[in-house]
């Protein structure tokens, strides 16, 4: 995209007379973001770092996942079968100001690793993300392969192009990388909105955006709650501004939560009820799982005792609006084995799927989430998980099972959605595409 702006020429400028990477920034990337790998060959292990080969002392040696070289003494990532060839692929950060602007570097590095020979790296630059101090950030970036289903797979050769607004909700923005250069630079706005230098799991460039135009991330970085934060920033939940009372009270009673997704369940059944978020007794149960299935069965008893007329009438007018918001994706169903996943067509299917599994898809009303598409996971044509994937950025927010357990087919179920995850991208495009038509 050619910078056409004043700001868009302003930020290509600054970008062209950064300096390079120095070799002493490679060189630390190359010592602490990959791991140290061996391989069992031929009845001996080789070490892919120093290049030093031995036979194992005892036949349960060859089964540990770590040893150490007894050369260059570093912990080895063992793989178990003869590879003639080895490539780990990390990503890292240098975090920079200039002419105002908060400046993430985000570098690509290669190592690549045969038996017998040292190591060989590549490293590159992929992507620049420019704030300014009221939290605006634009990004360049290299090109990617179209074809690919990587959203990464880099075409190295490229140059680096500003890419416009909208590119903030990409995936390649929120690549977060694994380790940030040690001297760090920061804004000193970023610094007085409580930034010390920990990012919490979050990538830089959306923990940075967001201490500057989100006083809720501010608040929660400043009380201390990086759990929160973290929840808040990298799984996208507005969940923690609709229960900001309850965030705080179970900051001011140090309640610590484990399973996010089902804790703002928690809340919305609390708030159907309309019971008191100031009170620490509801908002921070001693057994969440329990109360939240108590609350999900009183609920559920309630609307079937009390309302059943309306409950038909709801799930009548629900659906149209359910049909009209989802219908690209009706028919979609991947099968392997005993094992299928297909999404749910119509608001009673949620009713059914909620009373099999005995979970809030249809309590908490997951039929009127724009943003999320819910797919019932079946073994044998019987409901064993409900998955929500979140729309657009195809992310699975939630896998669950009976009382949100997970099945024994779990892993099975994770694994033949991801293969599938290109079918509703498909259907996803189609969707925008009709849109832009209406």
């Amino acid at each position: 995209m050619i910078p056409k702006t004043i700001i868009e020429k302003q930020i290509s400028g600054l970008s062209a007379a950064l300096a390079p990477v120095t070799d002493k920034m490679q060189l630390w990337a190359e010592k602490n973001i990959f791991l140290k790998w061996g391989v069992l060959s031929r009845g001996k292990f080789h070490c892919l770092q120093c290049t030093h080969a031995w036979k194992p002392d005892a036949q349960k040696a060859c089964c540990q996942k770590y040893m150490n070289c007894t050369a260059c003494r570093g912990k080895l990532r063992m793989q178990h079968y003869n590879q003639s060839h080895f490539k780990e692929i990390e990503y890292w950060a240098v975090l920079q100001v200039c002419g105002g602007f908060q400046v993430v570097r985000i570098m690509c590095s290669h190592m690549n690793m045969k038996k017998k020979f040292l190591p060989t790296y590549f490293h590159k630059e992929v992507m620049q993300h420019w704030i300014n101090p009221k939290g605006e950030v634009r990004t360049l970036s290299l090109s990617t392969n179209v074809f690919s289903s990587s959203s990464d797979a880099w075409k190295y050769y490229s140059p680096l192009e500003i890419k416009p607004k909208t590119f903030e909700s990409s995936p390649k923005y929120r690549i977060n990388p694994f380790k940030i250069y040690s001297c760090t630079k920061a804004l000193p706005v970023i610094k007085r909105n409580g930034f010390k230098g920990k990012f919490y799991g979050i990538a830089p460039q959306v923990l940075f955006t967001a201490l500057l135009k989100d006083s809720h991330a501010e608040t929660l970085l400043k009380n201390g709650q990086t759990d929160f934060l973290h929840h808040y920033l990298v799984s996208h939940s507005q969940y923690i501004i609709k229960n900001w009372q309850a965030v705080k009270t179970c900051a001011k009673n140090n309640y610590k939560i484990t399973d996010f997704t089902m804790w703002e369940d928690y809340i919305s059944l609390l708030r159907w009820f309309k019971k008191d978020l100031n009170n620490a007794s509801n908002v921070c149960p001693e057994n969440l799982e329990q109360e939240h299935d108590r609350l999900v069965d009183r609920k559920r008893i309630i609307q079937r005792r009390l309302h059943i007329k309306q409950l038909r009438a709801e799930i009548q007018q629900a659906q149209g609006s359910y049909e009209q918001d989802k219908k690209q994706f009706f028919g979609l169903e991947f099968t392997k084995e005993n094992l299928s996943i297909n999404v749910i067509e119509s608001v009673r299917d949620f009713l059914n799927e909620g009373d099999t599994l005995r979970h809030c898809v249809f309590t908490n009303e997951y039929y009127k989430k724009s943003s999320s598409l819910i797919l019932s996971a079946k073994y044998e044509n019987i409901p064993v998980e409900t998955i929500e994937v979140a729309l657009p950025s195809l992310e699975i927010v939630q896998c669950r099972g009976n009382k949100n357990k997970s099945s024994p087919h779990h892993k099975k179920i994770l694994k033949l959605l991801n293969e599938n995850l290109y079918q509703i991208k498909k259907r996803l495009k189609s969707r925008k595409h009709a849109k832009a038509e209406n």
